[in-house]
Parts: structure tokens; C-alpha cells; sequence
């Protein structure tokens, strides 16, 4: 963690509607004129399309049936935490983009399913935020969490999840609902070992709930829409957190717990601007505290003698 260089990661599983979380933060930083550098988990996935179809008919034919994007095998784990950590020191590191579709191909001159080389995070930014799989990831040989100053986890019931990911998938990157099926069984020790303990280090979880039958994720015709959830947003340390205030500003919101606040659906953004705006601004007010001293970064209330 760093005063001088913060970090958010917004974390969750494939189809989680991490992207749209994304999206309210631009919206803070755009709002508030903050100059925000970003980081897209994918960037860090080990191999491109091609190669990974190499790399999981490798790992069948060793009788490993479960290799896939949300285990450490296949991404470059402690390159993304070496860049949260030079980032956290200096302010700088490096990233680049994975181009899922043809759409995101026009843009970066680069052929869907490759990677984009490799290029600096923009000078002077305000604060670095990431978005993929393993924003808050711990595990025996690396320790992302502790270098992230503020950890959103958006974690849908499991059949939203799938439903979402079934329809995104099958209708912007053109896959079968059964080669989604496939790669989800695949994907479930990992997601049970990697991506679910994630969601105990985060600070706040969105989990979005349906108040509508989800029980067969693989026939859904359509998602459930905002207005057909509820959303729970869990705080890890409530302390601080005005709920009166939540409460009076969100119609038919309620508390389930100390630190659990339940909101209708179609709230989501509205909350996430309320709930997310001051902290952010406390980051970039603790970042305007801190001077230099050539070695390393002081509060100014904490200079050293």
C-alpha cells in the first residue's frame, strides 16, 4: 500500500460485471478530474488464444482436466504484483492489452486473441486502478492484496454469474453455449481455490442477487435486469461508513447485518458513486499530503525526525 501511489483493484470471476464497476469508477475520475492510470487483468494472462489452446491440450494430456485462466499457472502472477509494487514505490510500470474481439482488434492493430506489446503506465497519474481476476489474489508465492490501497470485490450469485457469462460471451466473442459450459466446468477448482478467497480480503463486495428464477443458468433467454435484484454490499470494516446517510439517499434500501446494507438493483451506480466517491478522494487528499525525500514517502503529519 501507498500513500504517495494508491491502488484499487476491482476483482471478480469471468462475467463477475467487473467492467461495469470500471465504468463508475471513470465516472468518479472523470467528475472529479482525477488522473487515474489503468490495468486490465488480462494483460497478465501467461499465454494468448492460440497458446492456450496449446497450453489446456497439454495439461489434458498430463491428466490435469482443469487448466484455465483463474489458476496461477496460466498468468503472469508475480509480474502484475511486481508491477503493483513498483507502481506503489514510484508511481511507474508497465502493462499492455489482450484483444478479446474484433472491435477491440480495429482499435489496437493487433489481431483478437493477441496480446498488445508492452508500454508504460502514463506519467503522473493520481492512482493506478485494475480490473480482472486476481486483484486481491494470496496465495504461497505471491501476495498481491497487501500492495492495493482500496479492494472491490463484484461477486454475483453463482447462476447470475454464469448467465451473464454464457450470454456475453456467446453473443460479443461468438462461442457456443456448450464451449462456455465446457470452459466453466473446467474453470470450477479453480475458481473454488483462487478466485473465492479473494472475496475475504476484499473491503466492500457487490454481490447482485435475482429476484427471479435462475435455476437452470444455461437455458436463460435474457439476464436478469437491474430491476429484478437486489444488491448486497458487504463492508469488511464498516467503521466510517455513514449507513443513515446510504439508508436516506437510496429508496427501499435496508441493513441485513452491522455491515451488510441491501439496495434495489436498479441503485447500484447511484450507490457505488456514494459509497465510492469519498474514498477515492481521500486517497488522492492523502496523495497531496505526502512529500518526498529521496528515499521514501512521509505523510507530513509522520515526517521523520
Amino acid at each position: 500500500m501507498s500513500r504517495a501511489h494508491p491502488i484499487v483493484s476491482v476483482t471478480g470471476s469471468s462475467g463477475a460485471g467487473t467492467t461495469s464497476v470500471k465504468r463508475t469508477f471513470e465516472q468518479v475520475f472523470r467528475r472529479e478530474q482525477i488522473n487515474a492510470a489503468f490495468i486490465e487483468g488480462d494483460a497478465f494472462h501467461r499465454f494468448d488464444r492460440e497458446a492456450m489452446k496449446v497450453a489446456i491440450a497439454g495439461a489434458l494430456e498430463c491428466g490435469n482436466m482443469h487448466f484455465s485462466h483463474f489458476g496461477p499457472e496460466a498468468n503472469l502472477l508475480k509480474e502484475l504484483e511486481e508491477t503493483f509494487r513498483s507502481y506503489g514505490g514510484s508511481g511507474c510500470g508497465k502493462t499492455r492489452c489482450y484483444v478479446h474481439d474484433a472491435c477491440e482488434a480495429e482499435q489496437h492493430g493487433v489481431a483478437a486473441g493477441r496480446f498488445t506489446p508492452w508500454r508504460d503506465l502514463p506519467a503522473e497519474s493520481d492512482l493506478l486502478l485494475y480490473e480482472g481476476l486476481h486483484g486481491a489474489l494470496v496465495n504461497e508465492t505471491v501476495n498481491i492484496a497487501q500492495h492495493v490501497d482500496l479492494k472491490i470485490g463484484v461477486v454475483p450469485v453463482t447462476n447470475l454469474e454464469w448467465i451473464q457469462k454464457i450470454h456475453r460471451d456467446r453473443s460479443t466473442r461468438g462461442y457456443s453455449t456448450e464451449a462456455i459450459t465446457d470452459t466453466i466446468i473446467r474453470r470450477m477448482p479453480d475458481y473454488v481455490r483462487h478466485i473465492c478467497p479473494q472475496f475475504s480480503q476484499t473491503d466492500i463486495n457487490f454481490q447482485r442477487v435475482p429476484i427471479v428464477d435462475t435455476s437452470n443458468p444455461f437455458i436463460a433467454r435474457w439476464i436478469p435486469t437491474a430491476e429484478e435484484s437486489m444488491v448486497v454490499i458487504r463492508f469488511k470494516n464498516p467503521r466510517g461508513i455513514d449507513f443513515p446517510y446510504l439508508l436516506s439517499m437510496i429508496q427501499s434500501s435496508f441493513m441485513s447485518r452491522a455491515n451488510c446494507i441491501v439496495i434495489p438493483g436498479g441503485k447500484l451506480d447511484l450507490a457505488m458513486q456514494l459509497i465510492l466517491t469519498p474514498i477515492i478522494l481521500d486517497l488522492v487528499k492523502r496523495k497531496s499530503r505526502v512529500v518526498w525525500d529521496g528515499k521514501a514517502a512521509w505523510p507530513r503529519e509522520q515526517e521523520p525526525a
